[in-house]
């Protein structure tokens, strides 16, 4: 599955040619505490992680590293839901065979982080938070294979894709990266990476520290080599962070699962930072209606930037009669769900036209339900399709190509900047729904 042979040609031609629920306490920031317990909240007894114990440390040597700061780095820390995330020193993290360690520039602000900040997704903790990321290459785990580094040489400036194919499993080896086996099993399941070990231990106790995904709101990360691709000097280190996940997902989404062509017509539901990226590939797939829809009036006004052709405030109106007002009464071929409720789900479903594909790409809380009418899903052959991410090796590379070229437009995606010791503030933002688009934390 992929673009259409006509829409492929033309993009290829284009880019070569040069309201919020469980509000935090407003005491919801970075704090300095340590001592914290370890527990593996991923699974639903809480089970305590026996794979480390007080004796598993890292020593580092400094010679090792082209790095200012010695053998320690920092980063951010989730201990537990609604508590303050922290921020804290570890030993310098070690790549190992097939992956880089990479001194961090920028990371973006997701929801999905957020998620597991309130606990909304269950995941392994404490963990390190992040993974929306830029950087520079600084140093190959040994016995890394001489092609990749040679494609990555130290010093390489590099954006990397939160969804980190491990390259060899069953779904890798169909070019399907988005639904890496060992991603799931081990760094969504259990937080580590793909021999089972984190990479983070703290400094002083050498207690370890889980991973989402790269753990990237720290100022070094280790990354399996295959979610990484090379960022050209033309394109800043903090706007393209969210080429890793916010554009990511949308081009997942628009690209493989909703397969947009030229001409379609598109609702996307909830114009954050991933919606409001959708808007943008539709547009550069040749979409004609988009309709952009929300609750928030400054989002919507900033979704016509993004391409929106129509706006609907969803407090103000029925957004599913009025997309089918827009649409001459058939409902769009796509609908994009982009928030992960209930409510959502089912407008989303029933926004799109007999025949037509109503695709999810937003999380939930964990359990959370979507219905659906089961005859007009059978009689009206309406697609429901997933989405979580693209494909790494294939995609990121071509997100990059959009940006350079303009096409997709990082400077006004990116509304707000943060210091690295303003990042609880920066979820504290994103909780309260003061972020329109999306932020990145800068750590340069």
């Amino acid at each position: 599955m992929g673009l259409s042979h006509l829409i492929q040609r033309s993009i290829t031609k284009k880019l070569f040619s040069s309201k919020p629920s469980n509000i935090l306490p407003s005491s919801w920031f970075l704090t300095d505490t340590t001592g914290k317990s370890f527990y593996h909240s991923g699974g639903s007894n809480g089970a305590k992680i026996n794979s480390f114990d007080d004796t598993d440390s890292l020593k580092i040597s400094k010679s090792s590293y082209h790095v200012s700061s010695g053998g320690f780095m920092r980063g951010v820390v989730f201990w537990e839901p609604n508590k303050p995330v922290t921020i804290e020193e570890f030993q310098m993290p070690r790549p190992k065979a097939g992956e880089v360690l990479i001194k961090t520039k920028a990371c973006g602000v997701c929801h999905s982080d957020l998620h597991v900040i309130k606990g909304e997704i269950p995941f392994a903790s404490p963990c390190a938070i992040g993974h929306e990321i830029t950087g520079e290459v600084v140093e190959h785990g040994e016995l890394t294979d001489r092609k990749t580094i040679e494609r990555f040489p130290v010093g390489s400036r590099v954006v990397g894709a939160f969804i980190m194919p491990c390259g060899n499993c069953f779904y890798c080896s169909k070019g399907h990266d988005d639904l890496c086996e060992d991603f799931f099993a081990y760094n969504r399941s259990k937080g580590t990476l793909y021999d089972g070990e984190t990479r983070l231990f703290l400094r002083n106790s050498g207690k370890p520290v889980f991973m989402y995904s790269m753990g990237g709101l720290a100022e070094y990360c280790v990354v399996p080599a295959h979610a990484l691709t090379i960022l050209p000097n033309s394109l800043p280190y903090t706007e393209s962070a969210i080429l890793g996940c916010a554009v990511f997902t949308a081009y997942g989404a628009m690209a493989h699962a909703a397969q947009v062509r030229p001409g379609d017509s598109v609702a996307v539901i909830g114009v954050g930072g991933v919606g409001s990226s959708c808007l943008q590939i539709a547009r550069a797939f040749g979409a004609s209606d988009i309709i952009a829809v929300d609750v928030q009036d400054e989002k919507l006004q900033k979704a016509k930037t993004f391409g929106a052709t129509a706006t609907i405030n969803s407090k103000i109106e029925d957004p599913i009669e009025r997309i089918k007002e827009i649409t001459g009464g058939r409902g769009v071929d796509i609908a994009v769900e982009a928030l992960g409720k209930p409510l959502t789900f089912s407008q989303c479903t029933q926004s799109v036209r007999d025949g037509g594909k109503a695709v999810m790409i937003g999380l939930a809380q964990a359990g959370a339900i979507g219905e659906i009418d089961i005859n007009r899903l059978v009689r009206r052959k309406v697609q429901v399709i997933g989405s979580y991410g693209g494909r790494a090796r294939q995609d990121l590379p071509k997100l990059v190509k959009l940006a350079e070229s303009g096409i997709f437009n990082l400077t006004d995606a990116v509304t707000r900047k943060y210091g690295f010791e303003e990042a609880g503030k920066a979820f504290q933002d994103l909780n309260q729904g003061k972020i329109v688009s999306r932020a990145v934390v800068e750590i340069m």
